[in-house]
This record gives structure tokens, C-alpha cells and sequence, in this order.
């Protein structure tokens, strides 16, 4: 018996973070319709590169404008049935830094909250178990910029000016289930090729 060949999806997302004086940074949390805590994410649009696509989904879901890109952080896969497909679906995240401006939920985008959380309650908070190692990925990051003294005049590409392409051949996280949206919740995190950049499925 044949079996049936999974859709390809791919998505980019962003993890905000913030300074805060004397403190640790903070990183930004969304709540969706279903209750789960992650990241801003969404499909690649038109001609679009991760990057570019994940600025725009964060920006979308959060309400912040200005979005300063450090960089590439991983690329995550999972597996999973909707309405009868078999869907196979990556998505880059990228890390921005969040210099000003006050997060607001999008309601119109379907999400619910916003939040900002130290890192290890951020961790906990979190509804999916690869979304924490894309966090803790996130704040190895965060702590070496933030002691090279980086950051903010280091970024590259910003959410008003535009920026570097963020093109990644980081391999894909095949950890199992994942920060899916609410119907992906059977991923099985099968093995795969180098993760693509742009969908031949929508």
C-alpha cells in the first residue's frame, strides 16, 4: 500500500527579548485562542525570506515596531494529520531585541496575551517542549551579547528599515511534538532533509 507523501509547510517566528536595568532580560510571550503560550509566528508570504517573514509575523502579533534582528536562532520540524493531510512543517525562528514600545495582543490575529517573563519562567510558561529549546538556544544568545556589550548598536536589520535576508543552514530540532499550531499537536519529529526556505505547500 502506498503512503501518502506529507504536505511541506514552512513558517518563521521571532523571540523578543528586553534589557532591563540591573536585571535579567525579559522575553516575550503569546497567548492564542486555544490558551497555549509561544512565540509570533506564520507562514512565508509571496517571495518573502524567513527572516523578512518572521519580522512581519512578530510585528503582526505583538504590536511592537521596532524589532532589531540579531540573528538566526534554529530551524524546528514536526509532523502532523489536519482534515485528513499529512503535513510536514518547519519553522525558522530568529531572535530581535525589543529596545522600546509596549506589547500589545493582536485580538484580530487570534492572540489573547502577551507577556514578559525572566527566562526561567518563560520556560515554564511555555505550552511546548521544542519551543523551550528554541528559548534556551534564544538565551545562550541573549547572555553573550548582552556580555559583549552588543545588542542594540549590534542588530542588522530592523522591523522600520528592513534588513539582511536571515537565511539559515542551521538543521531542523526533530524534537517530538512542538510549538505547532493548536491542530499540530500530533508531531512526531521524524528525521529529514536540510530544512527549505520557501513552502512548496501552502
Amino acid at each position: 500500500m502506498n503512503k501518502r507523501r506529507a504536505e511541506l509547510e514552512v513558517s518563521a517566528g521571532g523571540i523578543v527579548f528586553r534589557r532591563v536595568p540591573g536585571q535579567a532580560a525579559r522575553y516575550l510571550l503569546i497567548r492564542d485562542s486555544y490558551k497555549n503560550w509561544g512565540f509570533p509566528k506564520g507562514h512565508l508570504e509571496s517571495d518573502e525570506s524567513p527572516a523578512q517573514a518572521a519580522i512581519r509575523e512578530t510585528a503582526e502579533e505583538t504590536g511592537l515596531e521596532h524589532l532589531v534582528l540579531q540573528g538566526p536562532i534554529r530551524v524546528i520540524d514536526w509532523h502532523f494529520r489536519f482534515r485528513g493531510r499529512h503535513i510536514h512543517k518547519y519553522c525558522h525562528f530568529f531572535l530581535f531585541e525589543s529596545p522600546d514600545g509596549e506589547a500589545c495582543p493582536q485580538i484580530d490575529e487570534g492572540i489573547t496575551a502577551c507577556q514578559w517573563r525572566p527566562l526561567p519562567e518563560a520556560l515554564d510558561l511555555l505550552s511546548y517542549d521544542n519551543a523551550r529549546g528554541v528559548l534556551k538556544r534564544a538565551g545562550e544568545m541573549v547572555r553573550t551579547l548582552v556580555a559583549i556589550g552588543e545588542g542594540r548598536s549590534g542588530g542588522q536589520a530592523d522591523r522600520r528599515t528592513g534588513g539582511r535576508d536571515g537565511r539559515t543552514d542551521g538543521q531542523a530540532d526533530r524534537r517530538t511534538g512542538g510549538q505547532a499550531d493548536q491542530e499540530a499537536n500530533e508531531g512526531n519529529g521524524e528525521p529529514t532533509d536540510r530544512p527549505p526556505v520557501h513552502p512548496s505547500a501552502r
